[in-house]
Protein backbone atom coordinates (compact mmCIF):
# COMPACT_ATOMS: atom_id res chain seq x y z
CA UNK A 1 0.00 0.00 0.00
CA UNK A 2 0.64 3.74 -0.47
CA UNK A 3 -0.20 4.68 3.08
CA UNK A 4 0.18 8.06 4.45
CA UNK A 5 0.60 8.97 8.24
CA UNK A 6 -0.56 12.58 9.03
CA UNK A 7 0.55 14.43 12.16
CA UNK A 8 2.41 17.82 11.59
CA UNK A 9 5.62 17.29 13.88
CA UNK A 10 7.48 14.13 13.42
CA UNK A 11 10.04 14.27 16.46
CA UNK A 12 11.20 10.94 19.21
CA UNK A 13 9.81 12.78 22.04
CA UNK A 14 5.98 12.33 22.95
CA UNK A 15 2.87 10.18 22.61
CA UNK A 16 1.56 10.55 20.23
CA UNK A 17 5.51 11.08 18.16
CA UNK A 18 6.21 7.15 19.18
CA UNK A 19 3.41 5.90 17.90
CA UNK A 20 3.74 7.21 14.47
CA UNK A 21 7.57 6.31 14.70
CA UNK A 22 6.85 2.23 15.66
CA UNK A 23 3.79 2.19 13.06
CA UNK A 24 5.62 4.32 10.36
CA UNK A 25 9.20 1.53 11.14
CA UNK A 26 6.51 -1.77 11.36
CA UNK A 27 4.76 -0.44 7.83
CA UNK A 28 8.14 0.21 6.06
CA UNK A 29 9.32 -3.05 7.72
CA UNK A 30 6.68 -4.93 5.83
CA UNK A 31 7.50 -3.59 2.55
CA UNK A 32 4.56 -0.86 2.35
CA UNK A 33 5.30 2.55 0.84
CA UNK A 34 4.86 5.28 3.73
CA UNK A 35 4.74 8.97 3.73
CA UNK A 36 5.13 10.55 6.54
CA UNK A 37 3.19 14.40 6.19
CA UNK A 38 4.39 16.65 8.43
CA UNK A 39 5.63 20.37 9.22
CA UNK A 40 8.77 19.06 10.65
CA UNK A 41 10.92 16.40 11.38
CA UNK A 42 13.68 14.83 11.94
CA UNK A 43 15.80 11.21 11.26
CA UNK A 44 13.54 8.97 9.51
CA UNK A 45 12.42 5.76 11.59
CA UNK A 46 12.86 3.47 8.75
CA UNK A 47 15.48 4.17 5.66
CA UNK A 48 12.53 3.68 3.12
CA UNK A 49 10.32 6.11 4.81
CA UNK A 50 9.49 9.45 3.05
CA UNK A 51 8.78 12.98 4.36
CA UNK A 52 6.53 15.09 2.42
CA UNK A 53 6.81 18.57 4.43
CA UNK A 54 4.27 21.14 4.63
CA UNK A 55 4.78 24.71 5.69
CA UNK A 56 1.96 27.09 5.06
CA UNK A 57 2.18 30.42 6.14
CA UNK A 58 0.87 31.11 9.25
CA UNK A 59 0.77 33.59 12.02
CA UNK A 60 -0.32 32.28 15.58
CA UNK A 61 -0.58 28.76 16.80
CA UNK A 62 -4.08 28.66 16.05
CA UNK A 63 -3.38 29.32 11.87
CA UNK A 64 -0.58 27.28 11.98
CA UNK A 65 -2.97 24.67 12.80
CA UNK A 66 -5.59 25.64 10.41
CA UNK A 67 -2.99 26.19 7.71
CA UNK A 68 -1.50 22.86 8.02
CA UNK A 69 -4.57 21.12 7.81
CA UNK A 70 -5.83 22.74 5.02
CA UNK A 71 -2.29 22.16 3.50
CA UNK A 72 -2.69 18.60 3.94
CA UNK A 73 -6.51 18.80 2.16
CA UNK A 74 -4.41 20.06 -0.73
CA UNK A 75 -1.61 17.25 -0.44
CA UNK A 76 -3.95 14.55 -0.32
CA UNK A 77 -6.49 15.02 -3.08
CA UNK A 78 -3.43 15.41 -5.10
CA UNK A 79 -1.20 12.41 -4.10
CA UNK A 80 -3.45 9.87 -4.47
CA UNK A 81 -2.79 7.39 -1.64
CA UNK A 82 -3.93 4.03 -0.73
CA UNK A 83 -4.86 4.99 2.62
CA UNK A 84 -4.42 8.00 4.66
CA UNK A 85 -4.31 7.57 8.17
CA UNK A 86 -4.51 11.06 10.55
CA UNK A 87 -2.97 11.24 14.00
CA UNK A 88 -3.10 14.47 14.75
CA UNK A 89 -5.56 18.10 14.35
CA UNK A 90 -6.49 17.35 10.22
CA UNK A 91 -9.74 16.35 8.68
CA UNK A 92 -8.23 14.87 5.31
CA UNK A 93 -7.84 11.07 5.71
CA UNK A 94 -9.64 7.34 5.65
CA UNK A 95 -8.56 6.56 9.09
CA UNK A 96 -8.34 8.97 12.37
CA UNK A 97 -6.92 8.01 15.61
CA UNK A 98 -7.73 9.79 18.10
CA UNK A 99 -4.16 9.54 20.23
CA UNK A 100 -5.03 12.74 22.37
CA UNK A 101 -8.73 11.85 22.92
CA UNK A 102 -11.73 14.50 22.87
CA UNK A 103 -10.58 17.96 23.21
CA UNK A 104 -13.12 19.33 24.92
CA UNK A 105 -12.65 16.53 27.34
CA UNK A 106 -9.66 17.11 28.13
CA UNK A 107 -11.17 21.20 28.51
CA UNK A 108 -13.53 19.85 31.09
CA UNK A 109 -10.98 17.71 33.16
CA UNK A 110 -7.73 19.55 32.46
CA UNK A 111 -8.24 22.98 31.30
CA UNK A 112 -8.53 24.64 34.59
CA UNK A 113 -5.48 23.43 35.92
CA UNK A 114 -3.60 23.97 32.77
CA UNK A 115 -4.57 27.67 32.21
CA UNK A 116 -3.14 28.09 36.27
CA UNK A 117 0.20 28.07 34.79
CA UNK A 118 -0.26 29.81 31.49
CA UNK A 119 1.64 32.90 30.83
CA UNK A 120 -0.28 35.22 30.40
CA UNK A 121 -3.54 33.43 32.37
CA UNK A 122 -6.24 33.12 30.14
CA UNK A 123 -4.10 32.06 27.27
CA UNK A 124 -4.47 29.80 24.25
CA UNK A 125 -8.30 30.40 24.17
CA UNK A 126 -8.03 30.74 19.82
CA UNK A 127 -6.20 27.30 19.79
CA UNK A 128 -8.31 25.05 22.00
CA UNK A 129 -11.48 26.79 19.71
CA UNK A 130 -9.59 26.01 16.45
CA UNK A 131 -8.66 22.34 17.62
CA UNK A 132 -12.49 22.05 18.45
CA UNK A 133 -13.81 23.52 15.24
CA UNK A 134 -11.00 20.57 13.25
CA UNK A 135 -12.15 18.01 15.41
CA UNK A 136 -15.60 18.41 14.42
CA UNK A 137 -14.84 17.93 10.86
CA UNK A 138 -12.81 15.50 11.04
CA UNK A 139 -15.33 13.13 13.04
CA UNK A 140 -18.54 14.45 10.95
CA UNK A 141 -20.66 11.43 8.84
CA UNK A 142 -18.64 10.83 5.83
CA UNK A 143 -15.14 12.15 7.06
CA UNK A 144 -13.93 9.14 7.70
CA UNK A 145 -13.92 4.92 7.13
CA UNK A 146 -12.82 4.32 10.20
CA UNK A 147 -12.24 5.50 13.97
CA UNK A 148 -9.14 4.29 15.69
CA UNK A 149 -9.54 5.30 20.03
CA UNK A 150 -6.28 3.75 22.07
CA UNK A 151 -9.16 3.14 25.12
CA UNK A 152 -12.40 2.27 26.32
CA UNK A 153 -13.02 5.08 27.44
CA UNK A 154 -12.04 7.53 24.89
CA UNK A 155 -14.62 4.91 22.38
CA UNK A 156 -17.95 5.76 24.39
CA UNK A 157 -16.44 9.62 24.38
CA UNK A 158 -16.27 10.01 20.82
CA UNK A 159 -19.76 8.55 20.19
CA UNK A 160 -21.47 10.64 23.03
CA UNK A 161 -19.68 13.97 21.47
CA UNK A 162 -19.62 13.23 17.99
CA UNK A 163 -21.96 10.46 17.03
CA UNK A 164 -19.24 8.04 16.03
CA UNK A 165 -21.27 4.67 15.46
CA UNK A 166 -20.15 1.86 17.93
CA UNK A 167 -19.31 -0.50 14.61
CA UNK A 168 -17.55 2.41 13.34
CA UNK A 169 -15.26 2.57 16.17
CA UNK A 170 -12.00 -0.07 16.81
CA UNK A 171 -9.81 -0.03 20.42
CA UNK A 172 -6.27 -0.63 19.91
CA UNK A 173 -4.93 -0.38 23.05
CA UNK A 174 -1.18 0.95 23.23
CA UNK A 175 1.51 -1.32 23.51
CA UNK A 176 5.17 -0.98 24.94
CA UNK A 177 8.56 -2.43 23.45
CA UNK A 178 9.02 -5.03 26.31
CA UNK A 179 12.67 -5.21 25.61
CA UNK A 180 13.34 -1.15 25.46
CA UNK A 181 11.50 -1.15 28.94
CA UNK A 182 12.73 -4.11 30.94
CA UNK A 183 13.56 -4.75 34.42
CA UNK A 184 17.35 -5.06 33.92
CA UNK A 185 17.86 -1.04 33.80
CA UNK A 186 16.97 -1.26 37.56
CA UNK A 187 20.90 -3.04 37.78
CA UNK A 188 22.08 -0.90 35.13
CA UNK A 189 21.82 2.72 34.59
CA UNK A 190 18.80 3.04 36.94
CA UNK A 191 21.22 2.02 39.80
CA UNK A 192 23.73 4.70 38.84
CA UNK A 193 21.14 7.47 38.43
CA UNK A 194 19.59 6.97 41.97
CA UNK A 195 23.00 7.41 43.16
CA UNK A 196 23.51 10.96 41.56
CA UNK A 197 20.60 12.02 43.19
CA UNK A 198 21.60 10.88 46.18
CA UNK A 199 19.15 8.06 46.72
CA UNK A 200 20.71 4.74 48.25
CA UNK A 201 18.49 1.17 48.06
CA UNK A 202 17.22 1.77 51.33
CA UNK A 203 15.21 4.93 49.71
CA UNK A 204 11.58 4.19 48.26
CA UNK A 205 11.47 6.17 44.95
CA UNK A 206 8.10 7.37 43.53
CA UNK A 207 8.69 8.31 39.83
CA UNK A 208 6.73 10.87 38.15
CA UNK A 209 7.87 10.85 34.23
CA UNK A 210 5.71 13.13 31.96
CA UNK A 211 5.31 16.35 29.84
CA UNK A 212 2.58 18.87 30.51
CA UNK A 213 2.83 18.77 34.56
CA UNK A 214 -0.78 19.98 35.07
CA UNK A 215 -2.52 18.13 33.31
CA UNK A 216 -0.44 15.06 34.53
CA UNK A 217 -1.34 16.14 38.28
CA UNK A 218 2.08 16.98 39.51
CA UNK A 219 0.78 19.26 41.72
CA UNK A 220 -1.49 16.33 43.44
CA UNK A 221 1.41 14.62 44.16
CA UNK A 222 3.64 17.25 45.46
CA UNK A 223 1.00 18.53 47.94
CA UNK A 224 0.34 14.71 48.95
CA UNK A 225 3.75 13.84 49.45
CA UNK A 226 4.14 15.77 53.19
CA UNK A 227 1.61 13.20 54.27
CA UNK A 228 3.97 10.06 52.56
CA UNK A 229 6.99 11.29 54.55
CA UNK A 230 5.19 11.36 57.59
CA UNK A 231 4.58 7.50 57.18
CA UNK A 232 7.33 6.34 55.01
CA UNK A 233 10.19 8.61 55.93
CA UNK A 234 12.98 7.17 53.09
CA UNK A 235 10.36 8.00 50.49
CA UNK A 236 11.97 10.14 48.00
CA UNK A 237 10.07 11.85 44.85
CA UNK A 238 11.81 11.95 41.10
CA UNK A 239 10.60 14.28 38.89
CA UNK A 240 11.28 13.49 35.45
CA UNK A 241 9.64 15.48 32.09
CA UNK A 242 9.62 19.24 30.20
CA UNK A 243 7.79 21.86 31.46
CA UNK A 244 7.61 25.08 31.15
CA UNK A 245 6.37 26.04 34.78
CA UNK A 246 9.08 23.85 35.95
CA UNK A 247 10.47 26.15 38.47
CA UNK A 248 6.73 27.30 39.87
CA UNK A 249 6.50 23.51 40.53
CA UNK A 250 9.76 23.02 42.47
CA UNK A 251 8.76 26.28 44.25
CA UNK A 252 6.00 24.45 45.31
CA UNK A 253 7.56 21.35 46.27
CA UNK A 254 10.40 23.56 48.60
CA UNK A 255 7.28 25.49 50.49
CA UNK A 256 5.73 22.08 51.42
CA UNK A 257 9.46 21.58 52.76
CA UNK A 258 9.98 18.99 50.02
CA UNK A 259 13.52 20.70 48.94
CA UNK A 260 15.84 17.73 49.74
CA UNK A 261 12.90 14.84 48.90
CA UNK A 262 12.04 15.98 45.67
CA UNK A 263 14.37 15.79 42.68
CA UNK A 264 13.32 17.82 39.14
CA UNK A 265 15.36 16.52 36.51
CA UNK A 266 13.42 17.88 33.20
CA UNK A 267 13.51 16.60 29.96
CA UNK A 268 15.76 13.46 29.73
CA UNK A 269 16.01 11.14 26.42
CA UNK A 270 17.02 7.99 28.63
CA UNK A 271 12.94 6.80 29.82
CA UNK A 272 14.02 3.44 30.63
CA UNK A 273 16.90 4.21 32.50
CA UNK A 274 14.57 6.98 34.53
CA UNK A 275 12.45 3.73 35.49
CA UNK A 276 15.19 2.04 36.34
CA UNK A 277 15.45 4.62 39.13
CA UNK A 278 12.02 4.13 40.45
CA UNK A 279 10.44 1.96 42.47
CA UNK A 280 6.69 3.44 42.20
CA UNK A 281 5.29 4.99 38.85
CA UNK A 282 2.34 7.70 40.20
CA UNK A 283 0.15 9.74 37.40
CA UNK A 284 -2.64 10.82 39.06
CA UNK A 285 -3.52 12.23 35.51
CA UNK A 286 -6.89 14.52 34.93
CA UNK A 287 -6.80 13.14 31.70
CA UNK A 288 -4.79 11.00 29.49
CA UNK A 289 -6.34 8.80 26.89
CA UNK A 290 -3.67 6.29 26.99
CA UNK A 291 -0.72 6.98 29.14
CA UNK A 292 1.99 5.22 27.46
CA UNK A 293 4.22 5.75 30.90
CA UNK A 294 1.28 3.35 32.39
CA UNK A 295 2.63 0.74 30.41
CA UNK A 296 6.24 1.44 30.07
CA UNK A 297 6.49 1.77 34.20
CA UNK A 298 4.80 -1.76 34.23
CA UNK A 299 6.99 -3.35 31.85
CA UNK A 300 10.08 -1.66 33.74
CA UNK A 301 8.41 -3.89 36.78
CA UNK A 302 7.11 -0.89 38.58
CA UNK A 303 3.54 -0.90 39.95
CA UNK A 304 1.44 1.92 39.24
CA UNK A 305 -0.52 4.36 40.77
CA UNK A 306 -2.92 6.25 38.28
CA UNK A 307 -6.15 7.70 37.98
CA UNK A 308 -9.39 6.10 36.15
CA UNK A 309 -9.15 9.39 33.79
CA UNK A 310 -6.10 7.40 32.35
CA UNK A 311 -6.89 4.97 29.30
CA UNK A 312 -3.89 2.97 30.18
CA UNK A 313 -5.79 1.96 33.32
CA UNK A 314 -7.72 -0.39 31.44
CA UNK A 315 -4.96 -2.40 31.20
CA UNK A 316 -4.51 -3.19 34.94
CA UNK A 317 -5.78 -4.98 37.84
CA UNK A 318 -5.83 -2.86 40.83
CA UNK A 319 -4.38 -4.41 43.66
CA UNK A 320 -2.12 -6.64 41.61
CA UNK A 321 -1.01 -4.18 39.11
CA UNK A 322 -1.11 -1.10 41.11
CA UNK A 323 -3.85 1.07 41.99
CA UNK A 324 -6.40 3.23 39.87
CA UNK A 325 -7.78 6.17 42.06
CA UNK A 326 -11.20 8.22 41.35
CA UNK A 327 -10.72 11.45 38.98
CA UNK A 328 -11.77 13.85 41.61
CA UNK A 329 -9.84 11.69 44.69
CA UNK A 330 -8.70 14.43 46.80
CA UNK A 331 -4.68 14.42 48.29
CA UNK A 332 -5.09 12.19 51.22
CA UNK A 333 -6.84 9.46 49.29
CA UNK A 334 -3.72 9.49 46.78
CA UNK A 335 -1.34 9.62 50.10
CA UNK A 336 -2.29 6.46 51.49
CA UNK A 337 -2.39 5.05 48.09
CA UNK A 338 1.23 5.84 47.95
CA UNK A 339 2.30 4.93 51.34
CA UNK A 340 0.47 1.72 51.16
CA UNK A 341 1.94 0.83 47.63
CA UNK A 342 5.90 2.41 48.81
CA UNK A 343 6.03 -0.63 51.42
CA UNK A 344 9.38 -2.41 50.61
CA UNK A 345 7.73 -6.04 50.85
CA UNK A 346 4.93 -5.02 48.96
CA UNK A 347 7.44 -3.53 45.91
CA UNK A 348 9.44 -6.65 46.03
CA UNK A 349 6.50 -9.19 45.39
CA UNK A 350 4.69 -7.66 42.79
CA UNK A 351 7.65 -6.69 40.31
CA UNK A 352 6.98 -9.99 38.25
CA UNK A 353 3.56 -10.03 38.13
CA UNK A 354 3.60 -5.96 36.90
CA UNK A 355 5.85 -7.15 34.47
CA UNK A 356 4.01 -9.62 32.79
CA UNK A 357 0.91 -7.36 32.96
CA UNK A 358 2.57 -5.48 30.49
CA UNK A 359 4.13 -8.13 27.98
CA UNK A 360 0.41 -8.81 27.35
CA UNK A 361 0.18 -5.39 25.54
CA UNK A 362 3.58 -6.34 23.15
CA UNK A 363 3.85 -3.38 20.47
CA UNK A 364 4.32 -5.62 17.55
CA UNK A 365 0.77 -6.84 18.15
CA UNK A 366 -1.00 -3.67 18.16
CA UNK A 367 0.96 -2.22 15.11
CA UNK A 368 -0.27 -5.56 13.48
CA UNK A 369 -4.05 -4.70 14.91
CA UNK A 370 -3.53 -1.43 13.29
CA UNK A 371 -2.33 -2.37 9.72
CA UNK A 372 -5.13 -4.92 9.62
CA UNK A 373 -7.21 -1.34 9.89
CA UNK A 374 -5.30 0.51 7.06
CA UNK A 375 -5.80 -2.80 4.51
CA UNK A 376 -9.61 -3.08 5.72
CA UNK A 377 -10.31 0.24 4.76
CA UNK A 378 -7.82 0.69 1.73
CA UNK A 379 -9.85 -2.31 0.45
CA UNK A 380 -13.30 -0.94 1.20
CA UNK A 381 -12.26 1.96 -1.02
CA UNK A 382 -10.93 0.57 -4.02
Amino acid sequence: MRIALVHSKHAYTGGVEAYLNNLARHLAGEGHEVTIVCRTHEEPPHPAVRFAVLRPFHIGGAWKMWAFAQAVEAHVAAAHYDVVYGLGKTWSHDVIRLGGGCHQTFLDQAGEAERRFLHPPGGGWLKNRTSLKIERRALKPGAYHRVITNAEMVKRDVMARHGVPAEMVTVIHNGVDPERFHPRHREEGGADLRRSCGFTPAHQVVLFLGSGYARKGLDRVIDAFPAVLAKRPLARLLVVGYDSAWERYEARAKGLGLGNVAHFLGGRRDAPVCYGAGDLYVLPTRYDPFANSTLEALASGLPVITSDANGGSEVMTPGEHGLVLPFAADTQVLADAMIAWTDPERLASVRAGVRSCAERHDLRGKMDAATVVLKAAAAGMS
